[in-house]
């Protein structure tokens, strides 16, 4: 309601003032690359641009990217995400998604919106005069990291796509139409840029001498070396993997935090688990998370919409002893007056005072500590625990099971109370499985369960027997489902981008 009456105040202020032919603006000062350019704040505000854009706008509607629609692409539209309404999430549910689909359109949009406000900061920066030669390595050095890591999330969703540097600005031919770059040509790219970074950033940003204060949430060493470890993890480079996994645990910044639950607190802002995450604060720059993942007619967490939620074949699969399956509302009275709860059987009619809900809502982003419409949970875009267990499934595919492989993934289970593995019990292939369950449970609605289907060939076999189960088509093929369709749009701008082999 609040925008909608800015508006309105800024419509009429513009009618008032333009009754008056005769009022000339006067000009006290003009914004330019060449002016805006020119000291240390002026390189810092440049590179916090580029952090705002995990999140969208620092006012509005925020729920951009990874403050909420990233997870309807990576999570939703697989064997544990669903959403009980239709339209473009409903589509994703699913399998059913198409290039008019309008999440895909706002994800694509607001990954190259990161990338084109990264590209100016490290162009303009570059020729900057008026800082050290450390704080431009450093501010580079994080516009960088943020680049790749959306060309990250881009190459996961769509595979090849267009690959737009600084060395574009300024281009002549800017605007022509750019075909898209492999995957490989790309995944090269990052591994020269995210070297590079990680041989800028600092280990953390304690009594640091360019910022001034212990700025958490900056790209680190050790979210360079992280996001290096998950690009050979999805190139199936086990070797590369295990060493750079290694050098992040080596840095002795990082460890799991004691509480899963805690963990994903909104008071809780920055820990030890933490590498990168998007932080909010839900009186400045807070998002609309808790809206989406919220149970619906609950009595404390009230108002909220029960968007993203997961499907109960999934919340089953929890051990009662583990910890993560109190991560849910799977049973409570509603302010409705009934009482919301898992249907016995598929199909079956609550009687009188019951509501059998469609699925169930996490606590993850949905805690009870706030009754604000925005919320300052903070979005752990990359953390210890995918440490471990991508180091555990490197490992695994190395040699098989190893007494490491099983500690790494025990270490992860042992913070939630979990059943823990047995050596013994396992083989290379029976092990697999087991890491991908693990890496569900644990990084559940955390942008990673589609590319861990893909990568481990898993996306058609269980999203399909999911749907199947519950009476719905199982839509999806292999390979053509691999990488979602490119947004119409972006395809009726620029036709090098064909959805030929996507449908």
């Amino acid at each position: 309601m609040k925008k909608y009456t800015l508006l309105l105040l800024l419509l009429t202020a513009g009618t008032q003032f333009s009754c008056n032919q005769d009022l000339e603006p006067t000009v006290y000062s003009s914004l330019t690359n060449t002016n805006g350019y020119q000291t240390k704040s002026d390189a810092v505000a440049a590179v916090n641009s580029v952090y705002g854009r995990l999140k969208g706008p620092s006012v509005g509607d925020n729920y951009s990217y990874w403050a909420t629609r990233h997870f309807a692409l990576t999570d939703i539209a697989t064997d544990l995400g669903h959403c009980q309404f239709g339209g473009d999430p409903g589509q994703l549910s699913l399998g059913t998604w198409n290039s008019a689909n309008g999440l895909l359109l706002e994800d694509w949009n607001s990954m190259y919106k990161l990338i084109a406000n990264a590209n100016n900061a490290i162009f303009n920066i570059a020729k900057m005069s008026g800082i050290t030669p450390a704080e431009k390595a450093q501010f580079i050095a994080e516009a960088k990291f943020l680049r790749c890591s959306s060309y990250m999330d881009l190459t996961d969703a769509w595979g090849p796509v267009i690959l737009v540097t600084e060395d574009n600005i300024g281009n002549p031919k800017y605007l022509d139409q750019i075909p898209p770059s492999s995957v490989e040509e790309i995944d090269a790219f990052m591994i020269k840029e995210l070297t590079e970074a990680a041989a800028v950033l600092p280990v953390n940003y304690k009594n640091n001498a360019i910022y001034e204060s212990n700025d958490v949430g900056r790209a680190t060493k050790g979210a360079a070396l992280t996001l290096l470890a998950k690009l050979y993890l999805r190139s199936h480079d086990w070797q590369k993997v295990v060493t750079y996994t290694q050098q992040v645990m080596s840095l002795g910044e990082y460890s799991l935090y004691p509480s899963y639950l805690g963990l994903f607190k909104e008071s809780n802002k920055w820990c030890s688990e933490n590498i990168f995450s998007s932080l909010s604060d839900a009186n400045t720059n807070g998002t609309e998370l808790l809206n989406h993942f919220g149970p619906t007619d609950h009595p404390v967490v009230a108002n909220r919409w029960q968007y993203y939620t997961v499907n109960w074949d999934f919340y089953n699969t929890f051990g009662d002893e583990d910890e993560r399956k109190q991560c849910f509302f799977p049973e409570f009275m509603g302010s409705d007056h009934l009482l919301h709860k898992q249907a016995p059987t598929l199909g079956a009619e609550p009687p009188v005072g019951e509501l059998y809900m469609p699925d169930v809502s996490t606590r993850k982003y949905a805690d009870d500590e706030t009754t604000t419409y925005y919320d300052g949970h903070s979005v752990n875009i990359l953390r210890y625990a995918d440490v471990l267990l991508s180091r555990a499934e490197a490992l695994n595919e190395i040699s098989g099971p190893t007494i490491e492989a099983i500690n790494l993934i025990n270490q992860v289970k042992g913070r939630s109370h979990a059943k823990q593995l047995v050596l013994g019990d396992y083989n290379q292939n029976s092990l697999r499985d087991a890491i991908l369950q693990e890496r569900g449970w644990e990084l559940f609605y955390e942008g990673k369960r589609r590319a861990d289907l893909i990568r481990m060939n898993k996306y058609d076999v269980l999203v399909n027997a999911y749907h199947l189960r519950v009476g719905e088509a199982a839509q999806v093929k292999m390979p053509q489902n691999k990488y979602y369709t490119y947004p119409q749009s972006q395809v009726d701008l620029n036709p090098t981008l064909s959805n030929a082999d996507r449908q």
